[in-house]
């Protein structure tokens, strides 16, 4: 195993899955759901941030490297794109959302009497990239650009 792996093992050992497995079950996460279910979803997901992959393409050709690996990291023998992408579409945000409040409640405790260099309330962000193409004619006073990339004032 390499470093990005051995960190990632050691972040799931720790993580309270019982509340997780609560949150899932609170929206149905793994309701009509038979190829990927929303704890390996939600291990394909954190792999890719902790090794810092950069794609969906580049995360499941990382795991699906080694697949002998898969076993011990809790995934299914052989990760398919398309099923990632699926449970990425259609999983309720809700549920990573609340486990996300869960893990901050808990760092906050475990670091209580540690003193840190930022503030827990203050840096956390969820940023959204989703473009949403605007009708011109029912919308004439937005600023539509024809090309990717930065837009020079």
């Amino acid at each position: 195993m390499y470093q990005g792996q051995m960190v990632f093992s050691q972040v799931m050992n720790v993580m309270p899955w019982r509340q997780f497995q609560a949150c899932v079950d609170r929206y149905r996460g793994d309701n009509k759901t038979s190829r990927l279910t929303t704890r390996e979803f939600f291990r394909v997901m954190t792999f890719a941030q902790i090794t810092g992959r950069e794609s969906l393409k580049e995360t499941i050709l990382c795991l699906n490297a080694v697949p002998a690996h898969l076993y011990h990291l809790g995934l299914p023998s052989r990760l398919v794109r398309s099923n990632v992408a699926h449970a990425n579409h259609h999983r309720n945000w809700k549920i990573f959302y609340e486990f996300a409040k869960i893990l901050i409640v808990e760092a906050r405790s475990l670091y209580q009497a540690v003193p840190l260099d930022f503030d827990f309330d203050a840096c956390v962000y969820a940023l959204d990239s989703t473009t949403i193409d605007l009708c011109l004619s029912m919308f004439p006073w937005a600023d539509f650009r024809k090309t990717k990339g930065v837009i020079i004032v």
